[in-house]
């Protein structure tokens, strides 16, 4: 009973993910962003056209980059673990603030840090660019930590610009606290958000050229000659006018996706999230529905922009807003390490965070069971055995001239046979 509960317990508190927090400028909308109906966490379609396909992840979305419109979801907003796809809002903070050409030193604690590496060895040089492929391709650490270093305020000043630029594109389901897009205490994002960054990153010639390059090479420990290493997003090996973007796995996250098509002049972007396996083939069969049925479906919602956002909040649209260490707002790259940021928890009648209710009950309910589980009655203690009577005792008997002591020899009792049948000459005698 006790390992069951423990087991309950942890599996509760490892589905549940940490509420803590969304992009630091916070929601203006009042409803669901992009429209009302990408407000659940069922599977979303229009009337016209095939129906979508059944695909494997917990979330995805497919919609027109050009257009912005949403053409099918499922669960959209849900706030789940992003993996690697996180790294897509790295880049959107670090390319337009680093000069490509510059050259980086490699470090221990880049070569060091945990997950997956494009190979960066201490003491080896790197241009800006070179970090850049390995971040896109090989989806390397490594390099993001080399490329945030490198930055001004490092990576704690990253992270905050990486939560101040989702709040100004709109990604109101997006919290950072790693920029390598590992699991950590509230890291999140949602489908919705990663169509945002993956639409504002296309924007970028320089993004889209890396996401869409197959293969690069890269310098080996010492210099000692060069290896290839491949794009990981295998859509860009396998599917017609595909654009690649980002793949991204951990044990938590599961497998999570961003991929990107062209044809016909029209550009497809779709997302997953919290998918077992064979993410890229669900990503190829949205796309084909996609590209099927995108003149015959009405939208469902629309990805909305940074004007959107600031009329929202009825200003103009402006770069994302920080807050330097003298305490001054601005737009500049001063950005402090933390930021006071909160997370909308939406209350529904039956889920929280895209999650039911008793998901959040299970870990208190099998702590309560443990503590006043029934627990059997001490037993009693044992009745103490009669001593036995000493050697010596005995002795003394047989050799008593005392008349009892002649009568116990007379006994019956075991004890007094015994000691007529005694060798001692003594004790014969006087047994007769």
């Amino acid at each position: 009973m006790r390992v069951f509960l423990t087991a309950l317990a942890a599996t509760a508190l490892v589905a549940v993910p940490a509420a803590t927090a969304s992009a630091a400028d916070g929601n203006p909308f009042t409803g669901p962003v992009g429209g009302t109906r990408l407000g659940t966490t069922a599977t979303v379609e229009s009337e016209g056209g095939q129906p979508p396909p059944v695909v494997k992840a917990g979330a995805w979305l497919i919609a027109d980059i050009g257009t912005g419109e949403v053409l099918a979801a499922k669960a959209p907003h849900a706030q789940l673990r992003p993996a690697s796809t996180l790294k897509t809002l790295t880049s959107l903070v670090l390319l337009p603030r680093l000069n490509k050409t510059d050259k980086i030193v490699g470090k221990y604690e880049d070569a060091a840090i945990e997950g997956s590496k494009v190979g960066v060895h201490p003491g080896l040089t790197y241009s800006v660019d070179l970090l850049f492929q390995g971040l896109f391709l090989a989806s390397g650490n490594d390099a993001v930590n080399a490329l945030s270093s490198h930055d001004q305020g490092g990576v704690p000043a990253t992270i905050a610009r990486m939560n101040a630029t989702a709040a100004h594109l709109g990604a109101f389901d997006t919290h950072v606290t790693d920029p390598t897009g590992l699991d950590g205490d509230g890291q999140l994002s949602s489908a919705y958000d990663l169509a945002l960054f993956a639409r504002a990153g296309l924007a970028r010639p320089d993004f889209r050229r890396y996401v869409s390059t197959k293969l690069i090479t890269y310098p080996l420990a010492d210099n000692a000659g060069r290896y290839q290493v491949a794009n990981q997003n295998s859509l860009l090996f396998k599917y017609d006018g595909a654009i690649g973007v980002k793949t991204g796995y951990t044990t938590l996250a599961r497998n999570t996706f961003i991929g990107a098509a062209t044809r016909d002049g029209h550009t497809l972007v779709v997302t997953l999230l919290n998918s077992p396996h064979g993410v890229t083939a669900d990503a190829a069969t949205l796309l084909d529905w996609g590209f099927a049925n995108r003149d015959k479906v009405e939208p469902i919602g629309r990805l909305i922009t940074a004007t959107d956002v600031a009329a929202a909040r009825g200003g103009q649209a402006t770069k994302p807003r920080v807050v330097n260490r003298a305490g001054t707002s601005g737009h500049e790259d001063t950005a402090p390490a933390t930021q006071p940021v909160r997370v909308p928890v939406h209350l529904g009648g039956t889920d929280i965070l895209g999650l039911p209710i008793w998901l959040f009950l299970l870990p208190p309910a099998a702590l309560a069971l443990f503590y006043f589980r029934p627990r059997p009655a001490p037993a009693p203690a044992p009745a103490p055995a009669p001593a036995a009577p000493s050697a010596a005792a005995n002795t003394a008997c047989r050799r008593s001239s005392d008349p009892c002591d002649q009568a116990c020899r007379r006994s019956s009792d075991p004890c007094d046979q015994a000691c007529r049948r005694s060798s001692d000459p003594c004790d014969r005698e006087r047994s007769r």
